[in-house]
């Protein structure tokens, strides 16, 4: 580092820093400055500008502790001039967003826009007309450090940058740090695909999954403005604390304006009081029950037995039942949503009474079909053979009355199926049901079955290897007529549906065609951590690569075994926790004690007991408070400088299967960016040892 050697260099760039704080600054004063009054003709028009304006007034804030740039290229030629005698390359200083001087000359580029590019993709082998690469190092808000690559000088070696490996090494607290400058040139691939196209990333512990599926939101928002603002785009998490989290980054990447939302945010049509036993929830959740739900839709339609006759004025003009059957069969046969061909049926029965009408010498017009459709006769006849379905209504007959269940499930699911998912005591009502999360994905497909669901632009859907084949459907609905990046890791599914290739989940979300890139550079995790983890890959997540990391750190990994009798290893597990805890806050940074969600609560008197005050996962840590407890049921995603992990074979008891307790023990194992202490008791499991 050249922190103190050359004084010199370090505060020039300080002082761009502080230019281009100051040029930020008038950026935004010139908005809040302009009055809108004279250039818009009405309180409509007025209305619009203000809101983009205050959008945009919004987007200029300098947020205090988030580094306005964070690298700086020196082109060796000036773009367009390579050919050009003595031409000087030009310096861009590459950040969040960007900023212009008041003569209009940019200080600082976007991080997303092409000149930009090379920061995350050049090397030695490929400098792309780079001569010297620049990464800063921050401490706060402050400028406190850089490093230099000189990618076409052939005497300089490759290597790993010190800064990055320090920004990633920093200690934790407080929210998800700064994470554009640590992107790297294949994940930097993914962040650019174009918007066509869907995205699946399986990347293990500590890849970077998350990170790259926000790039590519930001990048995707800045590529494609006005686009996706027509279209919109959503971020899909599996629970509120993980939202949370990226909440604090998106501004960070330049974007403000991104809707998030769990799976279940995206079903609730009904309110969720219920729970569903593993047996029940694996039926629910599969994709035949889109077949049940079908049959069970269209059984709704009846065929036309009777004529119908219209009455207008002195003549009467009869449709006889063949002919309305004709009208029917094609409908059914068009395949549209059912409420669509509700909606259609009155059009086509009064355009047969208009065929007649002409036959017979009169001229009616549009105005005329539209009378005849709402006709009461065609009314009663549309009521009578294609009657309203409501969604929740249909879910709820289905759930409760096994006779209707069975004859919409026969040949799709097995008389247990049928059981596993039938109310033990049927609701009576919509409202007295007590749903459980898998029935509400079951309405969000019967809704989609009677009318469309509004498609999205762009969804990015994160640990998406916990969904359940009829989940994956629903986020699909979402993004028919646009692109999904799909984030996740087959080795961390801790659901008893859990994905089982990516070839299968893209199939049920809808994008068969999307590529499938594995990201195995692990940034976050040590190599001694992730190495004993991975032995558990081949009995969990045969065929997938173990992640290699690029962080040596030895000593980063402790297992203690507490000795003791049965009857104080309780005591002697408590005892060894509270010490290994002890021991980590000693260091900089968060700690995370994790543990089977059945141990949580003796844990949680024994840290009372010893005084260490402690969190839940979720909230923010901060320089008092750098404790949380986290049960291994909600660890996933979460990250800590160091981890206690209590007791691994009761977490793998925990679960109902021991290839899900795996699972979930590998997801608490690769929480650590530092160091992790195992505390156990009882035996480890044979696949540790």
């Amino acid at each position: 580092m050249h922190a103190h050697a050359q004084s010199d260099p370090l505060a020039r760039e300080r002082g761009h820093l502080a230019a281009s704080r100051s040029a930020l600054r008038a950026m935004r004063e010139d908005a809040e400055a302009l009055d809108i009054r004279d250039v818009t003709a009405n309180w409509v028009n007025a209305a619009v500008l203000s809101r983009q304006l205050d959008e945009r007034i919004k987007s200029l804030a300098d947020l205090a502790h988030t580094p306005l740039f964070f690298g700086r290229l020196d082109y060796l030629h000036a773009p367009g001039a390579e050919q050009a005698e003595g031409a000087e390359g030009e310096q861009f200083y590459i950040g969040r967003r960007h900023v212009h001087d008041a003569g209009g000359d940019p200080m600082v580029i976007d991080w997303r826009a092409p000149v930009s590019q090379p920061f995350y993709r050049a090397s030695k082998k490929d400098p792309m007309d780079i001569a010297l690469r620049r990464r800063f190092g921050y401490t706060g808000g402050d400028l406190t450090a850089y490093e230099d690559e000189h990618l076409s000088d052939p005497g300089e070696a490759e290597r790993t940058s010190e800064l990055l490996q320090r920004e990633i090494e920093r200690p934790r607290v407080g929210p998800m740090r700064d994470i554009v400058a640590t992107i790297q040139p294949e994940q930097d691939e993914i962040v650019r695909s174009g918007l066509g196209g869907s995205v699946c990333v399986q990347g293990g512990p500590g890849t970077g999954k998350t990170a790259v599926g926000l790039h590519r939101v930001a990048y995707l928002l800045y590529a494609h403005r006005e686009r996706l603002a027509r279209t919109g785009t959503l971020v899909i998490g599996p629970n509120a604390s993980f939202l949370h989290y990226i909440e604090q980054v998106l501004p960070a990447l330049g974007e403000l304006e991104v809707k998030q939302a769990t799976v279940d945010d995206l079903v609730a049509h009904v309110e969720v009081r219920g729970t569903d036993d593993a047996s029940s929830a694996l039926v629910k959740g599969d994709a035949r029950m889109a077949e049940v739900l079908r049959n069970a839709v269209r059984s709704h339609v009846t065929l036309p037995t009777e004529p119908v006759v219209v009455v207008r004025g002195s003549r009467r003009w009869r449709i006889p039942a063949y002919e309305l059957e004709e009208i029917v069969s094609e409908l059914l046969a068009r395949d549209i949503r059912y409420g669509a061909a509700r909606d259609a049926l009155p059009q086509r029965i009064a355009h047969a009474v208009l065929v007649r009408m002409e036959q017979a010498g009169e001229a009616p017009d549009d105005r005329v079909q539209d009378a005849v459709a709402r006709n009461a006769a065609v009314k009663a006849a549309v009521k009578a053979v294609w009657p309203p379905v409501e969604p929740a209504k249909l879910v709820l007959r289905l759930l409760s009355d096994a006779e209707f269940l069975a004859a919409h499930a026969e040949g799709v699911l097995s008389d247990d199926e049928q059981k596993a998912v039938l109310w033990a005591k049927p609701a009576r009502s919509v409202k007295s049901a007590k749903w459980s999360a898998a029935d509400a994905v079951l309405i969000d497909e019967a809704t989609d079955l009677v009318a469309r669901t509004h498609s999205l632009g762009h969804v990015v859907l994160d640990e998406a290897q916990d969904l359940s084949p009829m989940q994956y459907r629903a986020v699909g609905r979402r993004c028919t007529t646009g692109s999904a990046t799909v984030l996740g890791d087959l080795a961390q599914g801790t659901t008893p549906w859990a994905t089982r290739s990516w070839d299968e989940a893209l199939a049920h979300l809808g994008k068969e065609s999307a590529v499938v890139e594995e990201l195995t550079a692990g940034f976050r995790v040590p190599r001694e951590v992730i190495a004993y983890a991975s032995r558990l890959l081949p009995d969990i997540a045969p065929g997938l690569t173990a992640v290699d990391s690029v962080r040596e750190s030895p000593g980063s990994l402790a297992v203690r075994r507490m000795a003791g009798t049965t009857d104080d290893a309780a005591e002697g597990l408590d005892a060894g926790c509270l010490d290994a805890c002890a021991e980590s806050l000693r260091q900089e940074g968060s700690v995370g004690l994790i543990a089977a969600d059945a141990r949580v609560p003796a844990l949680a008197d024994a840290l009372t007991a010893a005084g260490i005050a402690y969190l839940d996962p979720g909230q923010e840590t901060t320089p008092d408070a750098r404790l949380t407890l986290v049960p291994a049921s909600l660890a996933k995603g979460l990250e800590y400088d160091y981890v206690v992990l209590d007791e691994p074979s009761a977490v793998v008891a925990g679960e109902p299967d021991e290839r899900t307790g795996l699972r979930r023990l590998y997801v608490a194992l690769t929480r650590a960016v530092s160091g992790l202490i195992v505390v156990h008791a009882a035996d480890l499991p044979v696949q540790l040892t």
